[in-house]
């Protein structure tokens, strides 16, 4: 058996096991967050409470400055940020998803895919704080409803299925160059503006095929548009499940490479 085929397996197993350590990684992502509010008296709930005053604060001027509705921008703009929130922090998490656990690294032996799985449980269980958000607006402004809120658990699977070949890709690459999670952060900061978060890919009018081009954007829309109502466009989900392919197939391939160096970059 070649080297490169018993790192490949190597990588697989680690994989594999790495998923079935359910004991292991959601203990993490939650005492991640337990020691992030110690002694906070509404603990987590402050990621709620915050944002929801940035929504409360950006939807009426928001709305204003782009002429759109409030009945039907409020819940746009509240969905579209709290599904943003969850793709912008698994990216900029992912990038020191092994340099946060240096100590467990090169103490434990444990699958380095738990470091993942921790990162991208952690971000889950955020999101469903700041999901409170997304169903009082929903209740409030109450918009129509339909069978398609039924698509929605698939969408974030899927969502967080990605976040696991992100977190190998992105956490391998910044082990290695620290000057990587700075680059990875300006980047996100900057497609926040880039992708119809704030605004409607309607907006561009004949230019509306431009936000086809942009990744973050089909991930945001399968999740969006069944809360609003809609089903998602057909190239939003093939986008989605190609991305999820080409990034597994990358991500396993430098996994298998790189992966026996990882305790040595942190």
């Amino acid at each position: 058996m070649s080297a490169g085929v018993q790192r490949i397996r190597a990588a697989l197993n680690d994989l594999k096991e790495g998923i079935c350590s359910i004991y292991v990684w959601p203990m993490l992502g939650w005492l991640e967050i337990k020691q992030r509010y110690r002694r906070s008296v509404l603990g987590p709930f402050w990621l709620t409470i915050s944002t929801g005053v940035m929504i409360g604060g950006m939807g009426p001027l928001y709305g204003r400055l782009l002429d759109q509705d409030t009945s039907a921008y409020f819940p746009y703009l509240a969905v579209s940020f709290v599904v943003w929130m969850l793709l912008a922090n698994l990216i900029t998490d992912a990038c020191t998803a092994f340099i946060s656990a240096e100590g467990f690294i090169k103490q434990i032996k444990l699958p380095f895919t738990v470091y993942i799985l921790r990162v991208v449980w952690k971000n889950l269980i955020i999101f469903g704080h700041n999901l409170l958000i997304v169903i009082v607006v929903l209740v409030f402004f109450r918009p129509s409803l339909g069978w398609y809120l039924l698509l929605v658990p698939l969408s974030v699977m899927l969502i967080s299925i990605n976040g696991i070949w992100i977190g190998i890709l992105l956490g391998l690459l910044c082990a290695r160059f620290r000057d990587i999670p700075q680059i990875i952060g300006s980047l996100v900061q900057i497609a926040f503006f880039l992708t119809p978060v704030m605004w409607k890919a309607t907006m561009l009018g004949q230019h509306q095929w431009a936000a086809n081009f942009n990744p973050l954007f089909h991930f945001l829309e399968i999740v969006r548009a069944p809360l609003m109502n809609s089903d998602p466009a057909l190239v939003s989900w093939l986008v989605a499940i190609g991305i999820t392919v080409v990034g597994f197939t990358v991500a396993l391939a430098m996994f298998s490479r790189f992966r026996a160096r990882i305790a040595y970059w942190v």
